[in-house]
Order: structure tokens, then C-alpha cells, then sequence
């Protein structure tokens, strides 16, 4: 079984239940955090107008990851 690689540097054995798609680290429930990405809808690749669909796309990354996140898009 995969092991939440947080939860191991802390001493701690927990199985993960998802996968940081960022780094790739396994995660338990309480190492891994939600973002919800927005879509876009358009005609690929050529330059259409794109609309935001309502509805997001949910991703699971480590609190590192998302941390970076944040702190890039906003730079």
C-alpha cells in the first residue's frame, strides 16, 4: 500500500488516498487539500474566444505544492 510520505517524516504510518498531482506524494485525509481549478472551453490550438465553464475541476495537492501555488500566481 501507498504510505502518506508527510505523515512519515513525522514518524507516523498512515496509507495515503490520493496523490499530490504536483510532486507525486502520497497523501493521507489530512495532508491532502482540494484546489478547484477553473475550465475554459475553446477550440484547440487555434485562438477561439474561450468561456469559463461553470463547473471546476477538483485537484489534490500537498500542502507544499499548494503553498507554491498561491504564492506563484500571485506574483
Amino acid at each position: 500500500m501507498l504510505k502518506c510520505y508527510d505523515c512519515m517524516e513525522k514518524g507516523k504510518d498512515s496509507e495515503a488516498v490520493s496523490v499530490c498531482i504536483v510532486c507525486g506524494k502520497g497523501l493521507c485525509m489530512d495532508h491532502a487539500r482540494r484546489m478547484d481549478l477553473p475550465i475554459w472551453s475553446g477550440n484547440y490550438p487555434t485562438p477561439a474566444p474561450a468561456k469559463r465553464l461553470k463547473k471546476e475541476l477538483p485537484r489534490i495537492l500537498c500542502n507544499y505544492c499548494i503553498g507554491q501555488t498561491m504564492v506563484d500566481a500571485f506574483d
